[in-house]
């Protein structure tokens, strides 16, 4: 049997393919919208740039998350790329809750959720959305991007914790 169809099914498998994956450096984000007025979001580290022209990106949503539904109606969302400063923000978001803006700061920018202080900000309309496994990827159109301050170091998850990444020097 080989390689790579073991890892088309069983436990094992899908425990090799968790590990392989939690030594890939990924950013991490909060994803957001509206619903009638009310935000909504959770922490995303599937999240890449696709295009440059025209620019797009693409946000990966488990298919069971009550984002993807608010999505799918809206056709928008916002990306937060977080600071590593917010690391806090991460957590909250990636839990389960019904109001996981409780306590929380944002503000509306072009009518989709902003957190403030965030490394870089995106706002997107979808453009497909393509079944993928057990979660659904949103490509999407960017609509506004800015960065956040130039100092600030991006957040990063890699084997399973939060961090951040360093420039090597020359």
């Amino acid at each position: 049997m080989s390689t790579s169809a073991s890892l088309r099914s069983g436990a094992t498998a899908q425990q090799a393919f968790r590990d392989v994956m939690a030594a890939v450096a990924t950013p991490v984000t909060v994803v957001t919208a509206l619903d009638g007025g009310r935000p909504h979001g959770t922490t995303v580290s599937a999240f890449a740039s696709l295009s440059l022209t025209p620019p797009m990106v693409l946000v990966s949503l488990d298919e069971r998350s009550r984002l993807l539904a608010i999505v799918r109606r809206s056709g928008r969302f916002g990306v937060n790329v977080l600071g590593a400063h917010q690391a806090d923000l991460a957590s909250v978001f990636a839990r389960s809750a019904p109001d996981k803006f409780d306590g929380i700061d944002w503000a509306p920018s072009g009518e989709l959720p902003r957190l403030p202080g965030a490394a870089a900000w995106i706002a997107a309309e979808v453009a497909d959305c393509v079944d993928a496994g057990d979660h659904t990827v949103l490509l999407a159109h960017v609509t506004a991007a800015e960065p956040g301050e130039g100092s600030l170091r991006p957040l990063t998850y890699h084997r399973r914790s939060f961090g951040t990444h360093t420039p090597l020097t020359q």
